[in-house]
């Protein structure tokens, strides 16, 4: 019988939040063991668009993006080259008057929260987005926002980890995550007082009974077009796709990438866990890109992917202790804001398994808030 291995954390999955997680136990001196089951980075990691933004859908949500986008601001000088970091703002983009009254909205609802952002007329726009359509209306440029390549920044953040000590151990699966031990596929067993299931859009495999939902999503990467766009785009009418917890959609959103090329979105769809891409589904995103960039059409798109989102019925992820177990803490649930709010994601749960003062509040996140329903979904 093998023996088993003892660790002062174990990690379940090996994207962006897991690899952060792992860095941020370690940097509190925690022997950290980190589990991936194909490589670090992979999953919806290597599938999102690696947009870090400050969001305003809820207080919580701000909270969580914008200490997240700070802690992306004091790990940016350290990032390799590879990992394509670079500040480009997001605009934004508003296509009529109502949505012009948002984006003043939201400006000043930034400004209160200390957060820089400038209004656009539809002329500063034109100037700064040459190949955005006439006739919007403006825009709101949110200059602190920036882009960056997330699968290199997870594969970086579990090698710092792995200075420190932590052990990443890729290749294998995590079969049984619970009562202080982790169960591999290869029949090794790794205890801990302290589990994580960082799984993402596959956490319910191991923890029956989480309200996350696989929410579907396509991108599609262009040639080299240097230029073409200058700040990540986005319509203020994204807002209201992002809002629908059931119907299909699709949104403008457009990423500049360093390499010259474009990452197009976006799309969301529930109840579809088929990894294929929806041709349908595909053509609306591309034509709503097209609305807002015309000349978009006659560019050329080289690879189109898909990839899901976990998302929880509040937008809120699933962050801290799960009552049911208390040697199981969650990092899942973070939907279209994974890359964004992993940092600080990592920094709430260091926290909580070192008794230190977190910078954010951590209640909003807590999945005590889903408990009692779980336990009546999945009793005993």
């Amino acid at each position: 019988m093998r023996s088993a291995e003892q660790f002062d954390v174990v990690i379940a999955g090996g994207g962006i939040v897991g690899a952060a997680t792992a860095l941020a136990c370690a940097q509190a001196g925690l022997r950290v063991a980190l589990v991936e089951r194909d490589f670090v980075g992979g999953g919806a990691t290597a599938a999102g668009m690696g947009h870090i933004v400050v969001m305003d859908d809820s207080e919580a949500q701000f909270a969580l993006t914008r200490r997240s986008q700070q802690l992306w601001q004091a790990l940016s000088a350290s990032l390799p080259a590879a990992a394509e970091y670079e500040p480009r703002g997001t605009i934004w983009v508003a296509a009529d008057d109502e949505e012009m009254a948002e984006a003043a909205r939201k400006h000043a609802w930034l400004a209160e929260r200390s957060v820089p952002s400038r209004l656009l007329s539809a002329a500063e726009l034109r100037t700064l987005e040459p190949n955005l359509r006439e006739g919007l209306a403006g825009g709101l440029l949110v200059p602190e926002d920036a882009v960056v390549y997330p699968p290199i920044v997870a594969l970086h953040l579990a090698r710092e980890a792995q200075k420190l000590g932590a052990e990443l151990m890729a290749g294998r699966t995590v079969q049984r995550l619970e009562d202080g031990e982790a169960l591999l596929d290869d029949g090794a067993t790794l205890r801990s007082p302290r589990l994580v299931n960082a799984l993402g859009a596959e956490a319910s495999r191991l923890t029956p009974g989480l309200p996350i939902r696989k929410r579907k999503g396509h991108l599609a990467i262009t040639d080299r077009y240097a230029g073409f766009v200058n700040h990540q785009l986005v319509e203020l009418g994204y807002l209201k796709s992002a809002h629908s917890i059931s119907a299909d959609s699709v949104a403008f959103n457009v990423q500049p990438r360093q390499t010259g090329q474009m990452l197009i979105g976006s799309s969301r769809q529930y109840g579809n866990e088929d990894s294929n891409v929806n041709q349908p589904i595909l053509a609306a995103m591309l034509k709503r890109a097209e609305l807002y960039l015309p000349a978009l059409a006659q560019l050329t798109v080289l690879r189109v992917w898909t990839g899901f989102r976990a998302a929880t019925p509040d937008k809120l992820p699933l962050i801290g202790p799960w009552p049911s177990d208390p040697t199981l803490s969650l990092a899942t649930g973070h939907e279209g804001l994974g890359i964004t709010t992993a940092l600080a994601t990592a920094e709430l749960l260091a926290a909580e398994f070192t008794g230190a003062q977190p910078a954010i509040a951590r209640e909003p996140y807590l999945p005590v808030r889903y408990a009692q329903e779980a336990q009546l979904m999945h009793p005993g």
